[in-house]
């Protein structure tokens, strides 16, 4: 999911399903080279299509995340009992790579809970990367633009913006907070792929995205 570009120089840009570091600022033909994490080949393997009853809150890991980390959600809700539920379980999911960010750990058990197969290689990746420079995310993101589909039992999509604009990475030793300035890469498309896992919960397979779209403009 997804943050800046200037811990990460010296990571070479790949596939396209690669996930990108969110950037504020910067010059955007520099930012593209920095933006993307290369993906493992390898990653957790996806489990068999699921014969449980959809999992409750209670089921999905407790994430905490420190006061200075705030996200807004400008996700409607839609009525149909499975798409909020994909809506739900995103929300968790973008909120679960910034928690292991946190912890500085790149097997944290919340975002391993809602991230498989290729997503779960990218991102243990990219969390990585945090660790390795010892920093983390911090400030306001915001989501909105949602479209939202449910193809069939265990398979849907979901398409959506993020302003990452008043978003920034801190690095924890020295603590320094690294503002960078607005642009249109602080705006970034992403389409996901998800599946229900056996325990009915919607986790993410394929992550891919558009930093600058013109469609997250404001």
């Amino acid at each position: 999911m997804n943050r800046r570009p200037t811990l990460l120089a010296a990571i070479t840009l790949t596939a396209a399903a690669a996930l990108t570091l969110s950037a504020c600022g910067g010059d955007s033909s520099k930012d593209k080279d920095k933006d993307k994490i290369a993906g493992a080949d390898t990653g957790p393997q996806k489990s068999a299509s699921p014969t449980a009853s959809a999992s409750t809150a209670a089921d999905r890991p407790k994430i905490e995340l420190p006061s200075d980390l705030t996200y807004t959600f400008e996700w409607k809700k839609t009525g149909d009992k499975e798409k909020d539920a994909v809506l739900n379980d995103r929300e968790q999911s973008i909120k679960a790579v910034d928690l292991a960010i946190v912890h500085q750990d790149p097997l944290d058990k919340a975002y391993l809970y809602f991230y498989e197969g290729e997503a779960a290689a990218q991102t243990q990746k990219y969390i990585e990367a945090y660790v390795k420079a010892k920093a983390r995310t911090t400030g306001a993101y915001r989501y909105y633009d949602e479209v939202v589909n449910v193809s069939d039992a265990d398979s849907a999509s979901l398409v959506y913006c993020e302003d990452q604009s008043k978003g920034y990475d801190m690095y924890l030793k020295p603590k320094k907070i690294n503002k960078t300035a607005v642009t249109e890469n602080s705006y970034v498309l992403y389409s996901t792929q998800l599946s229900k896992n056996e325990k009915g919960a919607w986790v993410v397979d394929k992550l891919v995205s558009q930093r600058g779209s013109a469609k997250c403009q404001p």
